[in-house]
């Protein structure tokens, strides 16, 4: 189920691959809200069946190794990771 969070700063799409129990997913999350960004998101963790594995299988296109959280921007620019400088970087 994909979950949007609305902010001031919508000029860039972003989407988030993320675990509902991941710290680092809470971070990056976090950060995005701290920073204004509007952004969707969906906890793989929390879907199940087919939905699950449309996911994944979307998620290993632009992650073919599966980390958590994968950010797409404008979907073509991929960060793996809470790397808040990549992140501010990239919008």
């Amino acid at each position: 189920m994909i979950r949007r969070v609305d902010g001031k700063n919508g000029k860039k799409s972003v989407f988030l691959y993320t675990l509902s129990t991941c710290i680092w997913c809470k971070k990056t999350k976090q950060f995005l809200i701290d920073m204004g960004v509007k952004y969707d998101y969906i906890d793989v963790d929390l879907i199940v069946g087919d939905e699950q594995d449309k996911a994944m299988k979307d998620l290993s296109k632009i992650n073919p190794q599966g980390g958590f959280p994968t950010i797409l921007i404008d979907k073509v620019k991929t960060i793996v990771g809470f790397q808040p400088d990549a992140i501010k970087e990239a919008l």
